[in-house]
């Protein structure tokens, strides 16, 4: 990955050694006007920068950079003005506003080597994270042509607080910015240097480097434990399934949080083979995992008050003469059976394994997170996730999801849908054999293997993990890091609150 440096300054923006000096600009009705933070570059140009902007065609809608040169009037050779669209009622413009404008800004200073930006005196963390995640540049394939990223940002300190609250700020919005970008790597990685093996092996290592305690079971050890469902799904690859354990334990912990994520390393469908087309996507098939695995790294680099236990459920879904078929039934980890009528409906298979074998361990919460079904896309779209589970910790991860700018909505789990998922032949179906509630159908089946009185929720993230389209704000093309941000303002919720 690429990611700039980043610092916190008090020198006045107008003289600080840099190429660019990034500014806020709003949408007032039909004129565009400052946000704070901006007033001593607008003093440089005599109090005309708004009409150069004007000019120009700015609007300070979302998304917008406008480069203006300065002419020597200050030591920065541009000024960018970045959108932040409308402000609220009151005046006031929110963190997502600021993370999206400082990202669209990041992304615009391709060959610019330093700048210095306002966004930070409105939102401080928000600007850290949206300027880190918008230069994320993933080039490691690339053999010539690197992305000029911006490589070093200073950040005028915010008027309000302490150096040491900012200093402060600035750590943990970077350890987060940072977090979100080493799941980024993970899920942009191709499918034939991320397998099983090879993932379960960067985790660990990833892992070991924050002080984490790792356990990777291989196939024998998959077999051995009766892991059904991760070896179903993995036997027809000729690259094995794992399963992965990290465990971190902080200060004072009280509390403890099981994290589950989906690590399908490529999903063709297997003998229910998915069409061609876009099946390329499906390398991201492990976000999941990916955000599990940089998450609990975070917990330990930010050092939470917690106990948490990551199990990381590993396979490469294939078609072959190994792979599992329609018809045949599989016995999971803890004694249920399940009859598959779809091979497609992978990623549940494992993560019933991988939640059962997570609520052995005692936990307070249990969070799993998932690229798991197309209907989700069909009925949130991309950048929306659908958030499951028991009711109150289901709506205080959606809260915090929007809060985040990450996104979620609260989806219920219908009784109803729950005979669909009978069998014939076995305790439960994967699939329900139509394609009405899809989404809210595959909740279910995860249901059925979380204890009754446990605390659990399930976000489906199968669009907001991978961006297929055009960048916007501090998302790139391809992996996005959903939902990082978000698992990690509730754990750092439930570190404070419970």
């Amino acid at each position: 990955m690429i990611l700039p440096k980043l610092a916190l300054t008090t020198t006045a923006v107008t003289e600080v050694a840099a190429d660019a000096v990034i500014v806020g600009v709003i949408q007032e009705g039909d004129r565009v006007g400052l946000a704070p933070g901006a007033e001593a570059v607008d003093a440089a140009f005599g109090g005309e920068l708004l009409a150069v902007l004007g000019t120009l065609g700015a609007t300070g809608k979302p998304d917008e950079v406008v480069k203006v040169p300065t002419m020597g009037r200050m030591t920065a050779r541009m000024v960018v003005a970045a959108g932040l669209g409308k402000p609220d009622p009151d005046g006031t413009v929110t963190a997502e506003q600021v993370r999206r404008a400082a990202g669209a800004a990041a992304r615009d200073l391709c060959g610019v080597s330093r700048a210095v930006t306002t966004l930070s005196t409105v939102d401080l963390q928000a600007a850290v994270e949206g300027t880190v995640l918008g230069a994320y540049t993933f080039d490691t394939y690339k053999s010539e042509n690197k992305n000029g990223a911006v490589s070093r940002v200073d950040l005028a300190a915010p008027a309000d607080g302490t150096a040491r609250q900012h200093r402060a700020t600035l750590k943990a919005a970077t350890a987060i910015a940072e977090a979100v970008a080493a799941a980024r790597d993970l899920i942009n990685t191709p499918p034939n240097d991320l397998y099983p093996a090879s993932f379960a092996e960067r985790a660990a290592a990833m892992g070991k480097a924050a002080g984490l305690e790792v356990e990777i079971l291989d196939e024998k050890a998959l077999r051995k434990g009766g892991y059904g469902g991760i070896l179903g799904v993995g036997g027809g690859s000729t690259r094995p399934p794992r399963l992965v354990r990290m465990r971190y334990r902080g200060p004072k912990a009280r509390t403890k949080v099981a994290l589950v994520g989906k690590g399908i390393t490529f999903d063709t469908g297997g003998i229910s083979i998915k069409p061609a087309t876009h099946m390329e996507e499906m390398t991201s098939d492990m976000s999941g995992a990916a955000a599990i695995v940089a998450t609990t790294v975070l917990a330990a680099r930010l050092g939470y008050p917690l106990e948490i236990v990551a199990t990381v459920p590993m396979a490469e879904n294939m078609p072959s003469g190994a792979a599992y078929r329609p018809g045949d039934v599989l016995t999971m980890y803890g004694g249920k059976t399940v009859e598959v009528l779809n091979t497609d409906a992978e990623g549940r298979l494992i993560l019933a394994d991988a939640i059962v074998r997570a609520a052995e361990d005692g936990p307070d919460y249990l969070v799993e997170t998932s690229t798991l079904t197309g209907a989700q896309i069909v009925s949130l779209g991309r950048r929306t996730a659908g958030i499951m589970g028991s009711d109150e910790l289901r709506d205080r991860v959606a809260q915090l999801a929007r809060a985040t700018g990450e996104g979620g909505w609260p989806m219920p789990l219908p009784e109803e849908l729950r005979g669909d998922l009978d069998s014939k032949l076995a305790d439960l179906a994967n699939v329900t054999g139509h394609r009405w509630g899809s989404m809210l159908a595959a909740g279910i089946f995860l249901k059925e293997f979380v204890p009754e009185d446990l605390p659990w929720v399930h976000i489906d993230v199968a669009g907001p993990a991978y961006n297929n389209g055009s960048p916007w704000g501090y998302t790139g093309k391809g992996g996005t890091g959903v939902p990082v941000r978000t698992l990690a303002a509730l754990l750092a919720d439930i570190a404070e609150h419970g």
